[in-house]
């Protein structure tokens, strides 16, 4: 069933998600162990957001019914419908990397502190994600609406759920479900800001910053190799490193290939905290406007750029 063994770890992170969610509710923790249960509730969903990533660009099932399924738990874990991830994500951010027509974009916060930049840049961009999601979903009403009708599945079952386990508890929904779901939302876009700021997107191959621990993406499912994603979008998330290593490596620069997130993270925002290129040049933001309509520039879409209801037999 599964086009790919490995994705018996995406499953995995999906019950995890259901486990500490459910056992929250259900055990109902205090003190120290309720904000530790949240804490990794939130990390939890945030994984699962990186699965529903992974789910859109490469299916997990054979055959299309499981996989259309497949995206309805992916949402209720990630907490959002993952078709949205299509226009913002695919047709976008993929097709026009750090262009104007890109609404997630890194120019789009420029606040003089890098930490703020990082902090805010989700409030940034996500005007943009939500007016292209929307015009998008217009278009495709028309253009293929088995993908409007998977898009209107998920979102019956995310919002029909938050609603019904608010009106049943809203505190125990706001800390083992609300609040993981926003924490994931805001990872997996912020996320972005760690891969694309200070690298050329101009050029063939340092386009992407790559995290190349291993641990680190054994939990993220290689999400840390995001050069090798742009290269090649449709490329199943458990061959990117042996990809990395044979078509990226040899040719980029080796200071996109950071080997540890948070030492990372902690000299772009903590010390010196400087935002600056990968190649030690202060990053500099001309021109910077409102987004192109890359609804309007009709980005070539493939089926595998639709997620379940373009890959898959039925």
């Amino acid at each position: 069933m599964l086009r790919y063994q490995a994705d018996v770890r995406t499953i995995g992170f999906l019950l995890l998600f259901a486990a500490l969610s459910a056992g929250g509710w259900l055990l109902n923790p205090t003190g120290p162990l309720l904000w530790a249960w949240v804490v990794v509730t939130c990390v939890s969903s945030w994984i699962c957001a990186v699965i529903a990533h992974n789910t859109v660009h490469c299916p997990v099932f054979k055959k299309r019914w499981m996989n259309r399924l497949m995206q309805v738990w992916i949402s209720l874990s990630y907490g959002f419908p993952i078709s949205e991830y299509v226009p913002g994500h695919n047709l976008s951010h993929h097709k026009f990397t750090q262009k104007r027509e890109d609404v997630m974009r890194t120019s789009k916060v420029n606040t003089g502190w890098n930490l703020l930049n990082f902090l805010v840049f989700f409030f940034a961009v996500g005007p943009g994600v939500t007016v292209g999601n929307y015009r998008y979903k217009q278009v495709m009403k028309q253009r293929l609406p088995q993908w409007n009708q998977q898009l209107l599945l998920e979102l019956l079952f995310v919002w029909g759920t938050k609603a019904v386990l608010l009106l049943v508890d809203w505190r125990k929904a706001l800390l083992f479900y609300i609040v993981p779901h926003a924490f994931a939302v805001w990872g997996i876009t912020t996320v972005n800001y760690l891969q694309h700021d200070g690298c050329d997107e101009d050029h063939p191959y340092n386009h992407s910053r790559n995290f190349m621990g291993r641990v680190f993406n054994w939990f993220t499912l290689n999400n840390g190799f995001h050069g090798m994603h742009h290269m090649q979008a449709n490329l199943h998330w458990s061959l990117l490193r042996e990809a990395h290593e044979k078509e990226l490596g040899p040719f980029i620069d080796k200071r996109l290939e950071e080997p540890s997130l948070a030492a990372y993270m902690f000299r772009a925002f903590i010390f010196p905290g400087k935002r600056l290129r990968y190649d030690g040049a202060p990053v500099v933001i001309q021109g910077e406007g409102p987004d192109n309509d890359w609804v309007k520039a009709n980005p070539n879409v493939t089926a595998d750029d639709l997620g379940a209801v373009g890959t898959g037999t039925a």
